[in-house]
């Protein structure tokens, strides 16, 4: 493989891991949209779809750019959920609520409170969790390779491709069981999904790019679908916090 690959492929690692570990939705959100951006480099470098774009006297598969669009897209979808749902009301706006409204506030303070005083062990289970899907993605290739039988002549390309969407995918997944909000469910589902589109896109014979524009629109309206129940849960609950929901 060539350094390029390697840099792509330690990107997604990267940025699927941030997702995993980091609670700020600020940096899940940008390194989302940087995995989207390398995931798409990653097929475009091994040209697993014709190249049918024209820039500056290079070649490009339109497969970039939908990729571009629809990281982008899902972050500003997410940021702008989280920007408006995620926000806690002032002391200010107490005297026009109720007694209820009250006991939420106080609920509030205590989290910030414990939130201030959170140290780093809070981020020992999501470490070590990206740390065993990491040795998962690296062995499940050897021990279930898909894309061998495809690329038979290329093992190492091989091994690549399975290492990537296996990570992906087990990565949402993790997110999905360890998430304690709804937008961390909502990126879990969109890791996972991603993964399952790069080895559709990679293994499947007669991609084109009218399929892959399709799966780019799925993913658009799972964010979206996910920015609509997040406005749900909070006008009716005040919060996204799954845990806080248990709780009433």
């Amino acid at each position: 493989m060539t350094i390029t690959m390697w840099i792509l492929i330690v990107t997604l690692v990267l940025t699927a891991g941030t997702i995993l570990i980091m609670r700020d939705w600020r940096w899940t959100l940008i390194a989302l949209f940087w995995n989207y951006v390398a995931q798409g480099l990653f097929i475009a470098q091994q040209q697993f779809i014709i190249p049918d774009i024209s820039v500056g006297g290079r070649e490009f598969s339109s497969l970039v750019f939908i990729k571009l669009i629809t990281g982008l897209g899902v972050a500003v979808i997410l940021a702008i959920t989280a920007l408006t749902f995620s926000r806690e009301y002032g002391l200010e706006d107490l005297d026009e609520f109720s007694l209820a409204e009250l006991r939420r506030a106080a609920r509030v303070a205590q989290r910030k409170r414990s939130s201030e005083q959170r140290k780093l062990g809070d981020y020992i289970v999501p470490v070590w969790s990206a740390i065993l899907v990491l040795l998962a993605s690296f062995f499940l290739p050897r021990v279930l390779p898909l894309a061998l039988e495809i690329y038979p002549n290329d093992r190492s390309l091989a091994q690549a491709i399975d290492f990537v969407w296996y990570w992906q995918v087990l990565v949402g997944l993790i997110i999905l069981v360890q998430a304690t909000d709804i937008l961390k469910v909502g990126l879990g589902l969109l890791l996972s999904t991603s993964g399952l589109d790069l080895l559709y896109t990679t293994l499947a014979n007669g991609v084109d790019i009218l399929a892959l524009g399709l799966i780019s629109l799925v993913t658009l309206l799972l964010a979206l679908v996910i920015a609509y129940l997040s406005g749900l849960l909070y006008s009716r609950f005040k919060t996204l916090d799954l845990v806080e929901l248990e709780r009433r």
